[in-house]
């Protein structure tokens, strides 16, 4: 066993070596543009684009036309809902999303109540699930888009997806859905789950970073959405610039290995999460998140009360997780996807997440096991908090 362990899997993975050789070839010997459409050079890359599509497309069971590579899900959010935004603006300015969708969603949502937009926040159950009721008394004949996350990057809670896609159809509205954490480890299929839109990355799935993918439906209904970048008119005129092919190659290699060895993986990182899990649920105060909903096999959130999760993280030096979301793990404030299930700031402080990967072991998970266990006593021992919770039972 190697140390430190990486349990941050939700974060980004490393990349499978059978998606870094079948790269490799393109920064050296095969470096064309895809765009080149005038020598061998440009042929090549333009054939491994087209594979890679097909790839990506067989993963979620859509058709490789309606897959836009962009550099990553943050940018293939943007599109979405920016882009949807100014397609549709003439049928309305309404969106729907939810308050626990990653930061790019409201982030996005948030520039677009700038421009003249109007956004609706559902709130979520203490699983961090959304009320279907709820959407449907949200959606009015304004509403263009509702824009629901597939699976929770901190909580792994898994969305109603298919009845927020049956929703959508009945009311004549488009669907989008930032499946980053979902896509590779969980089925995926847009047309059974009525969704419209989807946004993927890489990184997640054991590729690289710096590349991700758009999907947009081409029929029933066709979605059309305004490009962000100009200049070339590459992706359809949806995403200009010069093709990444030695990641789009990469993206495709690690979409074909999630699709061969998905079932086996679920069950694996399933068994690992629930051995991690029952462990940790016999510390005294613990409390898992979304322990009563659907979840990601891979994610536990777990908050231990009277223990600060950073100084928790901290006293782990072998051991890599994370307090929530990374691309806001600067933040002091406590995770705002745990307190909108009504977690107490205290809690949501106390909280980790931790992310179970294709190449953990049991002998990792027991090791996790034991060092998170001894963090925890230790930091109680000089905890006020919990010297005086402890004296006020006895």
């Amino acid at each position: 066993m190697n140390l430190p362990i990486y349990l941050d899997n939700n974060s980004t993975t490393p990349v499978d070596p059978r998606v870094l050789d079948a790269m490799l070839p393109y920064f050296t010997q095969k470096f064309g543009n895809a765009a080149s459409r005038n020598h061998s050079f440009g042929w090549i890359a333009e054939e491994a684009v087209d594979q890679a599509r097909a790839q990506v497309a067989s993963l979620i069971a859509a058709d490789p036309s309606e897959i836009v590579f962009t550099s990553g899900a943050t940018e293939a959010v943007n599109l979405a809902i920016k882009g949807i935004f100014e397609s549709y603006r003439s049928k309305g300015n309404h969106i729907i999303t939810c308050v626990t969708e990653h930061k790019a969603v409201l982030d996005s949502c948030k520039q677009i109540e700038k421009i003249g937009g109007r956004v609706t926040y559902l709130p979520v159950d203490a699983n961090g699930l959304v009320d279907i009721d709820a959407l449907q008394d949200a959606i009015t004949p304004e509403t263009i888009l509702i824009a629901i996350m597939y699976a929770n990057n901190e909580t792994g809670v898994i969305q109603p997806v298919r009845e927020i896609g049956r929703l959508a159809a009945e009311n004549n509205t488009l669907f989008f859905s930032d499946a980053t954490q979902a896509v590779g480890k969980i089925p995926v299929n847009v047309t059974d789950d009525g969704i419209h839109l989807l946004a993927m990355s890489a990184h997640k799935l054991y590729g690289p970073k710096g590349i991700g993918a758009l999907y947009v439906r081409r029929r029933n209904p066709r979605v059309v959405t305004s490009a962000l970048i100009h200049g070339g008119g590459h992706e359809r005129g949806m995403r200009s610039g010069t093709l990444n092919v030695p990641g789009i190659v990469g993206l495709g290699k690690a979409a074909e290995i999630c699709a061969t060895e998905m079932h086996h993986e679920q069950r694996r990182a399933l068994s690992l999460r629930d051995r991690l899990e029952n462990n940790l649920r016999k510390i005294d105060h613990s409390l898992v998140s979304s322990a009563d909903a659907p979840r990601l096999p891979h994610v536990l959130n777990i908050a231990f009360q009277h223990v600060d999760g950073q100084a928790l993280m901290m006293s782990m030096k072998n051991i890599a997780v994370s307090s929530g979301s990374a691309c806001t793990s600067a933040s002091l404030e406590p995770s705002y996807v745990l307190t909108a299930m009504k977690l107490s700031n205290e809690l949501a402080h106390s909280a980790i997440r931790i992310g179970i990967g294709r190449f953990n072991t049991e002998e990792e998970i027991e090791f996790a096991t034991l060092q998170i266990t001894n963090a925890v006593n230790h930091l109680r021992t000089l905890s006020p908090a919990w010297l005086m919770a402890q004296d006020e039972n006895t």
